[in-house]
């Protein structure tokens, strides 16, 4: 509807939904089978930034994130929230084998009124082999068009009027 949206996604094992932003958007996931690891992140506000971004940025327009989470939800958890101010940033893995959820989004998407989504990098990760560092932290993100390997399809809902 004009005011929210309802699915529920379907991931195979090892799948992810890349790093993207809800503007303006409060949002509801609850894990309906399987694992997921849910990483969240806030926009940190424009002047925040205590370093440039790194070299590497080269490409797309940058932004301070504050990575403030990066947790396992199953069946049992809770729902994972997002507001227009926290963990309105996330990248969705399923975890060892397929995983289905529940996602609602108040107000939905609509890229006329300003409520696009966007895609984002992490520009910095820890060396290879070392843990990751700790939570919460500071970041740079770089937007990205859409994963060429990345595909969501959605079908009308057919039911009674909501």
């Amino acid at each position: 509807t004009e005011n929210f949206s309802m699915g529920v996604f379907l991931l195979r094992s090892g799948a992810c939904i890349p790093l993207h932003d809800h503007p303006g958007m409060n949002g509801m996931l609850k894990v309906l089978y399987g694992t997921l690891r849910i990483a969240c992140m806030d926009t940190l506000p424009a002047g925040s930034a205590a370093a440039p971004p790194p070299p590497a940025a080269g490409g797309g327009p940058c932004l301070r994130a504050l990575f403030r989470s990066r947790q396992h939800y199953t069946p049992a958890s809770p729902p994972c929230l997002l507001s227009p101010h926290t963990d309105n940033l996330h990248q969705i893995d399923a975890v060892d084998g397929p995983a289905a959820f529940l996602d609602i989004l108040a107000p939905p998407y609509d890229p006329q009124h300003g409520r696009d989504c966007h895609y984002y990098r992490l520009l910095e990760g820890p060396p290879a082999g070392a843990e990751p560092p700790a939570l919460p932290r500071e970041v740079w993100l770089m937007e990205t068009p859409q994963a060429a390997d990345f595909w969501c399809g959605g079908e009308p809902y057919p039911g009674p009027r909501v």
